[in-house]
């Protein structure tokens, strides 16, 4: 009798996460699908008219990359989750898509680490290298300044994919045994028992990945932070403007790196802590511990909508380009043309100072 209940209260358990996860979640990634699909393609149309000139522009524009092959699976994802496929769109969902959305998600995380390392050497380690008093030239270059250099972003960033895929190939490969009843609700089952194994060592890769970039973006923001602190306090004048505007770009990756990932990968430690003390841990623990992490896997979804925020803040090319795109669109809905202009720099107490200067106002100074 007993044991008739405990059948019955986990049935009800599945039954109700199965509806969270199926129908609701669901119904989110497809509506987080709708904005990113706006907010990314714009961020492309304007990023990939970017000349790659620097390292920063490189990372930005990978993050680009992972964003949408993330947003590519959304639909699969919904699709699966609804049944509406039928078990040959949840095979597709186990066997590829649910893997590039993992891969998509960790070469953003690892973008956001290089890009912070970018920073904290242009900022932090700029005063120490224009100070060396070594002779040789390479000595004046620290290694790290490789990182500001396209060449070598570009090498970082194509090593990072190639590395990722090549680990989360076999994931596709070993997930090959024959859907039926027993396994058509969870992937793991699809696996064969090395493909298990291989998802083990996944995962334990995978939060390696993020604790490490978790440690990198905490040295990286706090050796900025202070660094900052003391160029201002060096500096005798007023720069509260400077100072918010630096702190908004530089610590918008950060902002958006613990709303979107550390939420899940805590939960997700938690949850293995609990596999392995699983019989000291209730079933309506447990039950809710597996839904807060369908919740928090969605959280880290909902990076792909804020990572043009990180595009227009810390990419000057990029805000400027968007911030014209937009004037003009709006000047055609308002019926007033665009007169022909540029964009002046004037150094004013070592401050850039930007101002218009019509096209015509220039022909008749010439």
């Amino acid at each position: 009798m007993d044991h008739q209940n405990t059948s019955h209260l986990s049935s009800n358990q599945s039954d109700d996460r199965s509806i969270y996860t199926h129908q609701v979640l669901s119904s989110l990634y497809m509506l987080t699908f709708v904005v990113g699909v706006a907010l990314n393609g714009i961020a492309a149309c304007i990023f990939f008219r970017v000349p790659s000139d620097s390292g920063l522009v490189v990372y930005l524009k990978n993050m680009v990359v992972a964003d949408l092959l993330m947003l590519f699976t959304f639909p699969f994802k919904f699709v699966a989750g609804l049944g509406l496929g039928g078990w040959r769109m949840y095979l597709v969902h186990c066997r590829y898509t649910g893997v590039l959305f993992y891969c998509s998600m960790y070469v953003g995380m690892i973008s956001m680490g290089f890009i912070s390392l970018e920073r904290y050497v242009k900022i932090v380690r700029h005063t120490s290298s224009t100070t060396s008093t070594c002779g040789l030239r390479w000595c004046r270059v620290p290694k790290l300044h490789l990182l500001h250099r396209v060449g070598f972003a570009q090498g970082l960033v194509i090593f990072t994919w190639s590395f990722l895929f090549l680990c989360m190939l076999p994931n596709v490969l070993l997930t090959s045994k024959k859907v039926n009843q027993t396994n058509l609700q969870h992937c793991m089952l699809l696996k064969t028992p090395l493909g298990q194994q291989w998802h083990r060592f996944s995962v334990i890769f995978n939060n390696t990945v993020f604790w490490l970039t978790l440690f990198l973006l905490f040295f990286c923001y706090t050796s900025i932070t202070c660094q900052l602190y003391r160029s201002y306090r060096r500096v005798q004048r007023d720069n509260s403007n400077v100072c918010r505007k630096s702190k908004r770009s530089i610590f918008s990756i950060l902002a958006v790196f613990f709303v979107c990932f550390v939420p899940y990968h805590v939960l997700r430690f938690l949850d293995e802590l609990v596999e392995k003390w699983k019989s000291s841990c209730s079933l309506d623990k447990h039950c809710l511990l597996l839904q807060l992490k369908d919740a928090m896997l969605f959280f880290c979804a909902i990076n792909v909508c804020l990572d043009p925020v990180i595009y227009f803040l810390m990419c000057r090319t990029f805000r400027e380009s968007l911030i014209r795109k937009l004037s003009v669109r709006w000047r055609e809905v308002e019926g007033v043309t665009p007169t022909n202009s540029r964009s002046v720099t004037y150094l004013v107490g070592g401050e850039e100072v930007r101002t218009k200067v019509k096209e015509e106002e220039r022909k008749s100074k010439i």
